[in-house]
Order: structure tokens, then sequence, then C-alpha cells
């Protein structure tokens, strides 16, 4: 046993310093970035946010009202060939599209039947909770040879390390979280995490050193948050419960107390569990748990509340294009957030 003692820190640990800017207004910000991929080769360009493949986030609907801000969407797993063809303007979005699947044959064998009719999908994510299997790495290996054009996102991991084996079992893209997500409960069933800002800077570093790129996946609460994990050296950021609640995910509405609820749960959760494999093997505990959020309407007015955020960030330190952000970031440590007077925002 030992014990780190280097001070490791979480987005609400820390505030951009603010800095003289020539940035005349918020409009004048550039967001869209152009990345081209280690393995694949291939070029994208947008917004590198991309909602996470949970259910009530990772819809086809909810893909198409990101796609029109040039926004990523990660379908969730339990999407195929059936569902993929009976969505009509898919063509339209497959840029903007992430097919998820996990590291069983069934999963596998889903993800390749829509390939094998739907070739055009650029992205792979290969989406498992402890990334640190080496059984993983040797499947990510696997995709790679079976689809060496495609783009491979790959994950969760949290450290330097294990960043680079994925990279060099032929992920593009690594994807870096470890229970900081709003309805994970992996941290308090397991112990185990990494706080998630610290996450994103040592795996950026490591990533950037092989050419190869990161997705900070859960932690952000709020646009401040988002522009924290950009500062922090993350090529994307990956949100689930920011984009939760909306008429495009789909969902019951619940009436409580004269308002208008949805349920949102982790996708290892005991209801997830139920929904899609029959309940939870004996052999596992659950490591997500059930909210009920309160509904927010269209999506559209979410996703401009993030994304003026982000260009006010930007617009606070110098930073013209989100692709400078990071070289513009000074973190300042600090014990409080904000005056949480009339309550918390």
């Amino acid at each position: 046993m030992r014990i780190e003692e280097e001070i490791k820190l979480d987005y609400s640990d820390v505030l951009f310093r603010p800095k003289r800017s020539t940035l005349k207004s918020r409009k004048e910000v550039d967001l869209i970035r152009t990345y081209k991929f280690k393995h694949s080769n291939k070029e994208w360009s947008g917004i590198p946010i991309i909602a996470s493949n949970m259910d009530g986030v990772g819809e086809l609907e909810v893909a198409s009202s990101l796609a029109k801000h040039s926004i990523m969407t990660a379908l969730t797993k339990q999407h195929d060939l059936q569902i993929i063809n009976g969505f009509k303007s898919i063509k339209e979005i497959f840029n903007y599209v992430a097919l998820s699947c996990g590291t069983s044959k069934e999963s596998f064998s889903r993800l390749n039947q829509i390939l094998s009719e739907h070739s055009y999908f650029q992205f792979i994510c290969i989406d498992v909770a402890n990334g640190y299997s080496e059984n993983f790495s040797h499947f990510i290996s696997s995709v790679r040879e079976k689809h060496p054009s495609k783009t491979i996102i790959a994950g969760n991991v949290v450290t330097a390390d294990m960043t680079q084996e994925l990279i060099l079992s032929g992920a593009d893209i690594v994807k870096v979280g470890i229970g900081p997500g709003s309805v994970c409960t992996t941290r308090i069933q397991t112990g185990v995490g990494y706080p998630q800002l610290s996450a994103v800077i040592e795996c950026a570093d490591a990533a950037h050193g092989l050419g190869a790129h990161i997705i900070a996946d859960g932690g952000c609460t709020c646009p401040g948050d988002v522009s924290k994990a950009f500062g922090g050296g993350a090529d994307f950021v990956m949100l689930g419960g920011m984009l939760a609640g909306h008429t495009e995910g789909g969902g019951e509405i619940i009436k409580y107390n004269g308002k208008d609820y949805i349920e949102f749960y982790g996708t290892s959760s005991e209801e997830a569990n139920e929904k899609h494999y029959g309940g939870l093997a004996n052999y596992r505990s659950s490591e997500g748990k059930k909210v009920k959020i309160q509904f927010r309407g269209e999506l559209d007015n979410t996703i401009r509340d993030i994304l003026g955020g982000v260009r006010s960030s930007c617009t606070y330190v110098g930073a013209p294009t989100l692709k400078q952000l990071s070289k513009c970031t000074t973190f300042i440590r600090v014990s409080n957030q904000y005056n949480d007077t009339f309550g918390k925002m």
C-alpha cells in the first residue's frame, strides 16, 4: 500500500484567472475545432462537445438536434440496425454520430451489422466502466484490425499510463473519467476514482504526446465546468446530466407537485440493467442511481446556454478560439466557487 501525497483537483477546486483581452464581443470567439485522428487518419470539424451514450441522452432525436450546432452524440449501445434504418435523416447527421458498443460478442455483432449497411459512420465508441482490464486493450486492438479506417473512442480511464496503453492498442480518442458523473455511484460502491480536472490534465498530456486525443467524460455541472475541462486540455467534453430531461431525449413525463419531471439513471444502475439485460447479475452491484429531474423543454435552449458560457470564458482569458483556451488558461485554487446566499445555482 502507498499514498500519493500530491493534491488532485476537481472542477469545483479552481476558477479561471481573468486576463487582459483584445476581444470586443463573445460572438468573435470561434468554438469550431478541426482534428485529424492518429490511427484512422480521418479529419473532423465541429464543436467538440459530445452527448453521452446514456438513456435519454444518447438518442437519435438528440443527435438530430445537436447536429444543427455541429455537436456530436454517442448513441446508446442498444441502437441496432433496425433502429438506425428507421431514422430517415440518418445520412444527414452521421458525421456527428458515434456508434457505441461494449466488449460482449452480442454488442460487437450489433455494431458490425450497422456498419455493414451504413459504412459511412466514422466513429466507434467502445464504452466500459473499467478500462484497466487487459482484455479491454486486446478488444480495442481487434476492433482496430477489423475497422482500420474508423475513428475509435475508448474508455474509461483516469491515468496517463492507461491512456497511452489504449492509444497504442488502437484508440484515437480516450474517454477520461471514473465516477464523476451526476448519476454514477462508482466512487461510493468501490472507493475508486480520480478528481476529474487532474485526470483530464494528466491524460491530455499523455495523449497529446502520442498525437492522440481525449474526452473529458463526466463531472460537469454547469457551463463553467465545460470551459474548465477545455482549459485543462480536453479535446472533447462529454455531457450526460446537463443534456438530460429534454423533449428530444424521450421518456415519460411525471407530474409531481404541479411540475413536470423525467427520470434519469446511470448506465450501470439497477434500472438500466433491468431495462436492457433483464436485471443485475448475481455477482454485481449497482454503480448508478435513478433521479427525477425537472423537464427542461427543447434542447436547443440548453445548448445555446452552454455554448454562450464557453464563449464568455474565452473572452475573460483572451482566447479568440477554443483551440487557444488551454494556452490562455491559468487556474487559481479556491475554497468557494460563488455566492450562494439565495441557494445553489
